[in-house]
């Protein structure tokens, strides 16, 4: 574990750099302030002054890479930093991250029922066309306020933290772009299709790696001179550890936000309906947010068990090393515990995913995985946060071991 050097001087001290990795999943990710918190209460169940955060790098993308911000600028007082993020996410509410009044969403689908109704017999009026299906400018307001990008840079400066790093997707070049900011010389690295830009982070790249394709708005972001689109970074992101690793992380700690089954057998039935499209968008959304992260993390517990049977030398002389992994996912379905708060979301938003398919009638749970992306709903995020908690807690000795060991 990291230790203080001086209250007058925070510099944190790791032997064995911790990476901290926060997936997507919008407002599923409400579930990783509750296991960081959890995971404090564990390393720390005194909250002692001189506790130092347990992470040097920090990763994001999606709502995890809000998540990853707002630790990151408060990593200097890791228990501060929890009870803010859990203090946003528990007053959270979706017109705070969403305009989700009738006459906008109104409004948007008439543009987009004009585009796709006569947009092939009138071309011009494609450069009028919508940009998403909903507006979260309010989300920028909000990060602007919670968020202290100086005091992050104080933290990289006195050494606090090591790292941060944010991911997006640009659609221009179709590349994966690591944003990040570090207090050391690290130099950015390319990989196919994958690219890492050192820069001052800030409010656009959070909102640049969190925006859901067709749902939220793209941001234009400066790429080495040139304009590059960006949308989620969870679309099409094989390796989502891997800027950790470039950072210099000997283990890596991740925090998912998708249970190990969302698949819901028990649901089926002989003769199934046509999906809808709340169906639909809630599979593609899962499968943009999970699975590359599950298959990532195997990948390096093979590679690592491939490692053990190495001679020591050859480790060396091949610049090779062991990463030591731990990772924390829901213990229940997020689909159901969101269709359990849906009617918290404002009348107008549920008439529009009710238009969808999404339906909670008798029992019924269609477009349950849609709605536990886009409930931004303080009953909800904060009984996902409970959910973090009993979930790292539960994995206590586990924890404890982890930030213990050191790697081979």
């Amino acid at each position: 574990m990291r230790t203080l050097r001086s209250k007058n001087e925070p510099h944190c001290v790791s032997e064995s750099p911790v990476g901290l990795i926060l997936t997507g999943g919008g407002a599923r990710a409400a579930y990783q302030a509750g296991v960081l918190a959890g995971v404090l209460e564990v390393l720390d169940p005194h909250r002692s002054p001189d506790f130092c955060s347990p992470f040097s790098i920090i990763c994001g993308t999606s709502a995890g890479a809000v998540n990853a911000a707002a630790y990151a600028c408060q990593a200097h007082d890791p228990h501060a930093a929890l009870d803010g993020m859990r203090r946003m996410w528990s007053t959270l509410s979706t017109g705070k991250v969403y305009h989700a009044d009738g006459w906008r969403l109104l409004r948007t689908g008439l543009r987009w029922f004009g585009m796709l109704a006569a947009g092939w017999l009138a071309p011009g009026l494609r450069s009028h066309q919508p940009r998403s299906l909903l507006d979260n400018a309010p989300l920028e307001q909000l990060l602007n306020e919670v968020l202290d990008f100086e005091q992050l840079r104080r933290n990289l400066h006195n050494g606090v933290l090591d790292a941060l790093a944010i991911t997006a997707s640009g659609y221009t070049t179709g590349e994966h772009i690591t944003f990040y900011q570090s207090r050391g010389g690290i130099k950015p690295w390319r990989r196919s299709l994958r690219q890492a830009v050192p820069t001052n982070i800030g409010v656009d790249h959070l909102l640049a790696s969190s925006a859901i394709p067709f749902i939220f708005p793209a941001k234009a972001m400066l790429v080495h001179g040139h304009t590059e689109w960006c949308g989620d970074g969870s679309m099409r992101h094989l390796a989502p550890i891997s800027p950790a690793i470039h950072l210099g992380a000997r283990k890596i700690f991740v925090v998912g936000t998708g249970y190990r089954d969302e698949t819901h057998p028990e649901l089926r039935s002989p003769d199934p309906n046509y999906p809808s499209l709340a169906q639909i968008g809630g599979h593609v959304l899962f499968s943009i947010f999970q699975d590359t992260v599950a298959s990532d993390f195997e990948s390096m517990e093979r590679v690592n068990a491939l490692l053990a049977q190495l001679h020591p030398n050859v480790l060396k002389s091949q610049s090779l090393r062991p990463v030591s992994t731990l990772a924390i996912t829901p213990s229940r379905s997020l689909d159901e515990l969101a269709m359990a708060h849906l009617r918290q979301m404002p009348r107008a938003a549920r008439t529009l995913f009710s238009v969808l398919g999404v339906s909670s009638r008798s029992g019924s749970k269609a477009g349950a995985a849609l709605i536990s992306y886009l409930l931004f709903e303080g009953s909800y995020t904060r009984a996902l946060m409970e959910l973090g908690r009993a979930d790292s807690l539960s994995r206590a000795e586990e924890v404890h071991a982890f930030f213990k060991e050191t790697p081979g």
